[in-house]
């Protein structure tokens, strides 16, 4: 056993004259070495613990990573910050394509179920109904470095060497619980290092890049994502969701009371009182939707949250943008024509994409919780992870799963 020491919390690991080399306890040691390592584990879990187990959220089949990224074109990077016993945060990154965004914007809408966060770029898209830099996730405090980072982004690709304005569009969720938010410790290199990252493919989730310190229905929440896929029958178009879920309410899994079962759900006792946070929606679609009906397509990612059985509390910022990436809808920053004739496909025929957007957003937040680690932070604040083998039981108890599975 190492000596103890009056200025040590725990035990001092050397002890020279003068002099302490110390940490506070093998727990501590122990524990922020797995904290480094947590992305890797992440990264290394198994997709889908629930569509494992036998449960199909909605009717619709998914695409072939059940991501975002299934979407043609879509690209996503993350980074995650873990250092020392406080920074609990990240970024990350949505592009609509691999292109400039800036010199070709896509079609996008977004939708405000409760606005009380700081969604910057959010009133261009909606005046002009145009999409021109990535989407980026972060902190609430760190809305202002990823704002210059997006900013200096555009206005280094090659051939925006005249432009003089940048709608960088990021969102938030308030993390403070397991950050030190007040310490604003995303820098600009953070947001790039996950612009420059982004990628098809497999995205991490649960306490990865944005959703690193969030919380979700009094569990660990964070990133999460899914997709549908529509029948060639109804368009065969995708659509891909991604969450950064913090918020509250009453968790529902296909029906099943599952905060109500655990005795685990906002106002059921004092812990979990303050139901307030947010959830940051991103919807891509392959769909030739304009504007109007992507701002549609959004208030129906909405409806997957309220699935899930969140709230939109009072304090809650929940926001939706939505964009399409179908090639010929494009909108160059500087055209000749006065006109551009575009084709996009009709009223009647968004009800499916309607129905895809709600599923994708339901999984994608129940992804965000099963795939989320226990994670313990700033001031020793500790948000668990959800109880998978419990939820499980209970699943099976109501007869959403198989026995056995």
């Amino acid at each position: 056993m190492w000596p103890r020491h009056e200025k040590c919390r725990g035990y001092c690991f050397l002890r020279l004259p003068g002099h302490f080399l110390y940490f506070q306890g093998m727990r501590i040691y122990l524990y922020l070495i797995s904290m480094a390592l947590l992305p890797l584990f992440v990264s290394g879990q198994p997709r889908d613990i629930l569509r494992s187990r036998g449960l199909e959220t909605g009717v619709l089949k998914t695409g072939r990573e059940n991501a975002i990224t299934d979407v043609s074109g879509v690209l996503v990077g993350q980074v995650t910050l873990l250092k020392g016993d406080s920074i609990r945060t990240g970024v990350t990154a949505v592009l609509p394509h691999g292109g400039n965004i800036f010199q070709q914007k896509v079609p996008a809408a977004v939708y405000v179920g409760n606005g009380f966060g700081k969604l910057a770029g959010s009133t261009q898209v909606t005046e002009l109904g145009n999409l021109e830099t990535p989407v980026v996730l972060t902190n609430t405090l760190g809305v202002p470095a990823a704002l210059n980072a997006v900013i200096r982004h555009t206005l280094q690709q090659a051939g925006n060497e005249n432009v003089q304005s940048v709608n960088a569009v990021v969102g938030e969720t308030n993390d403070g619980w397991l950050n030190d938010i007040r310490g604003q410790h995303v820098k600009e290199e953070d947001v790039l290092k996950a612009i420059q990252t982004a990628a098809s493919g497999p995205v991490a989730e649960g306490s990865v890049g944005a959703g690193t310190g969030t919380t979700c229905f009094g569990f660990k929440g964070g990133i999460g994502t899914a997709s549908r896929k529509l029948p060639v029958s109804l368009g065969g178009y995708t659509v891909g969701v991604l969450v950064q879920t913090n918020f509250g309410g009453v968790l529902q899994i296909d029906g099943v009371p599952i905060g109500k079962e655990l005795k685990q759900f906002d106002y059921s006792s004092k812990i979990l009182q303050d139901v307030d946070g947010s959830c940051m929606i991103v919807v891509a679609t392959d769909a030739p939707l304009d504007s109007r009906n992507l701002g549609r397509l959004a208030k129906r990612a909405f409806m997957g949250l309220a699935r899930t059985g969140g709230i939109a509390s009072n304090g809650s910022g929940d926001y939706v943008i939505a964009f399409s990436t179908a090639t010929q809808l494009r909108i160059a920053h500087q055209s000749e024509p006065l006109t551009t004739p575009q084709v996009y496909i009709s009223n009647d025929a968004v009800s499916p994409l309607f129905m895809a957007a709600i599923e994708a957003t339901e999984e994608a937040i129940l992804n965000s919780l099963f795939m989320a680690q226990t994670v313990r932070g700033f001031r020793n604040h500790e948000m668990k992870a959800i109880p998978r083998e419990q939820v499980i039981a209970l699943l099976r108890k109501y007869n959403r799963l198989p026995r056995g599975k």
